[in-house]
């Protein structure tokens, strides 16, 4: 079981949710996730995703808060997935020292640049948003150790394309997770810049 191999303190979250049994992605992505690789993550919708995105994040981090500079960032694709990923984000880690934060477009970006130097673990934030962060230097990945993007099929839009890339040019070295309903061929095209070597987990 794939639950049985997380953090002590995740699944002590796990059993407070009454989560008990993993959904058919989740035993197939989650040892795979866990392994370091890059990975394209390709269910339908309800098919555990995003619990698996969180859980996979947190244990990246091993479920506790260290330095400044963000260790996971998290992709959507606007302010309304971004609020609601950090809704549930907040429900694995109220009570533990993870820093989770929320950037999107209508938010100054100033604001965002002094929140996140005093210090996070996790950026949810959406392409535009993030670039815009680091075309004025606003955020380091100096430590970042996962770039999970959630329901990735919005990046067929050009602009939303064309902003990952310039993204991912920025960051040295990471693990890339990209969850997603369809595997269309502009997705495909990241194995040509920052999903090299990717596994393929299809449900």
């Amino acid at each position: 079981m794939p639950f049985k191999k997380l953090h002590a303190g995740i699944k002590d979250v796990l059993v407070k949710k009454e989560i008990t049994t993993a959904t058919t992605f989740q035993t197939k992505s989650i040892p795979v996730i866990k392994s370091g690789s890059n990975v394209y993550c390709i269910s339908p919708k309800n098919s555990g995703k995003t619990t698996t995105l969180i859980l996979t994040t947190l244990q990246k981090l091993k479920f506790e808060a260290v330095g400044h500079a963000p260790r996971a960032v998290v992709i959507v694709e606007n302010k309304e997935k971004a609020l609601a990923l950090y809704e549930e984000f907040l429900s694995y880690t109220k009570n533990n020292s993870l820093r989770v934060y929320v950037g999107y477009e209508q938010l100054h970006i100033d604001v965002q640049k002094s929140e996140i130097f005093e210090g996070i673990d996790i950026l949810i934030t959406t392409p535009k948003s993030m670039n815009k962060l680091f075309l004025l230097n606003g955020v380091s990945t100096s430590e970042l150790k996962i770039f999970s993007i959630d329901d990735a099929d919005f990046l067929n839009q050009q602009s939303e394309y064309k902003a990952m890339i310039s993204i991912t040019q920025s960051i040295i070295k990471c693990q890339y997770v990209l969850y997603s309903e369809t595997f269309p061929e502009k997705l495909k095209r990241f194995e040509n810049y920052f999903m090299e070597y990717a596994r393929i987990i299809t449900i």
